[in-house]
């Protein structure tokens, strides 16, 4: 027999739940509409399509990684393929006359990713671990060249090109302004990227988890590690070619380059720079890589080697990427001892901005004095402009990086004492009177 005085805080608890799960979305959707008015120009607004470009990749390649375990080495494929067909829709819609509003464009680069998934799944998907990953490179490898020999749909080296602003207008909207194209692709964003988060809460979602743990154990409770394997390989297809869609009606060009290795290499970069094991770390590894790839590189030549060594060091030291640094913290935030980092964070902020900086600087002396032209022995760093190939500039720089190394190493005795001290979960009772 139930009590009367449960059943409004039942009803409460079960209005809160999707409000809850709700909360970040409304909060995602509320950024993207007002981050143009915070950054308005040209460039900025193009930076923002190319990132949530690439969170709809990353967000894909995770379904493959993260959540099936399969470790792909050619999922540029889908998101090429994808694009390729969305361009030679823009053209038939400004040669031939097809009706077809810009908006609905991303859908049809889904479904002829998904097509291509679904063929090349069936046989690719029979295995998991190496065998998939070395299929997966062949697969990649193979249509790369067939981009250059079938030209009628690659259109070889140079490509294929399109005018986004011959379709049909859209309450008005012709998509010839940037502001329009960004509106279209953080919409975009927001479907797959929702689209993606219900799938893996869904009943095949959590299979794949289970496969992916342990597939022994999924065969023995009924479940075909293959057909699971396969439908989250088609699902990732098909949000790849929604990428591959985006990115056509942003840049209006497609090329090898889109579908190659160094693409499907670069995903994979992004994803375990972001997290694998967690929802919002290709989001994050997107955004990082973005910035740098755009940003850092307007100021020097040698983004490339930052990102690697960033790479580097999170696979080293933060196997669960920077989401995983992040989730790190959530114990302490429970366990309301969050407090006990922030002077040891703030003791090593200083020397740790110093060790980058510092670090930096050697790098890109060593690198002006190798590739300057002839007779250039100038150049200007941190607004400080000095003789590249004098010793005077090289020996400051190394002698900053180790005093500012040598005081991270003596400090981080003290920084793993708050740390213990801050998820150490006190016994019950404990602190009461003896």
């Amino acid at each position: 027999m139930s009590t009367p005085s449960t059943t409004p805080l039942t009803a409460g608890t079960r209005r809160l739940i999707p409000l809850n799960h709700a909360m970040p979305w409304i909060v995602a959707a509320i950024c993207l509409i007002i981050l143009p008015y915070v950054f308005d120009s040209r460039s900025a607004l193009t930076i923002m399509n190319q990132m949530a470009i690439t969170i709809v990749f990353a967000l894909s390649y995770n379904m493959l990684l993260g959540q099936g375990g399969m470790l792909s080495f050619g999922h540029a494929v889908y998101m090429g393929l994808g694009g390729f067909f969305c361009m030679h829709l823009l053209n038939m819609v400004e040669y031939d006359g097809l009706w077809l509003p810009l908006p609905l464009l991303p859908l049809f680069g889904g479904l002829f990713g998904l097509l291509f998934a679904l063929i090349i799944g069936t046989f690719s998907t029979r295995r998991a671990g190496t065998v998939f990953a070395m299929i997966s490179l062949g697969v990649g490898e193979l249509i790369a060249a067939c981009s250059i020999i079938i030209v009628v749909f690659f259109g070889g080296e140079e490509g294929v090109s399109g005018d986004r602003t011959m379709g049909p207008e859209v309450f008005g909207w012709d998509f010839g302004a940037q502001s329009q194209v960004y509106y279209l692709t953080a919409g975009w964003l927001l479907i797959a990227a929702l689209g993606m988060y219900l799938y893996s809460r869904t009943p095949i979602g959590r299979i794949a988890n289970a496969v992916r743990d342990n597939e022994e154990r999924a065969e023995f409770l009924g479940y075909s590690q293959r057909h699971v394997r396969w439908i989250s390989f088609c699902a990732s297809g098909f949000f790849a070619g929604i990428a591959g869609a985006l990115f056509a009606i942003n840049f209006e060009i497609l090329t090898e380059e889109n579908l190659n290795l160094a693409t499907s290499g670069s995903i994979l970069l992004i994803t375990f720079l972001g997290g694998v094991g967690f929802f919002v770390g290709p989001i994050i590894g997107a955004i990082v890589f973005t910035l740098l790839q755009t940003v850092l590189s307007l100021y020097t030549e040698i983004w490339s080697l930052y990102l690697g060594i960033l790479f580097v060091a999170t696979v080293m030291f933060f196997p669960g990427g920077l989401a995983g640094l992040l989730a790190m913290h959530v114990l302490p935030w429970k366990l309301g001892k969050l407090g006990h980092l922030i002077a040891p964070y703030a003791k090593m902020f200083l020397p740790a901005i110093a060790f980058v900086l510092s670090s930096a600087a050697v790098l890109e002396i060593l690198f002006h004095r190798r590739h300057a032209s002839v007779g250039d022995h100038e150049m200007t760093l941190y607004g400080i402009t000095f003789d590249s190939h004098h010793l005077l500039p090289l020996i400051a720089a190394l002698a900053l990086a180790a005093v500012s190394f040598w005081a991270l190493v003596k400090m981080a005795p003290a920084l793993k004492e708050a740390w213990d001290e801050a998820t150490h979960m006190d016994a019950p009772g404990a602190g009461g009177a003896s």
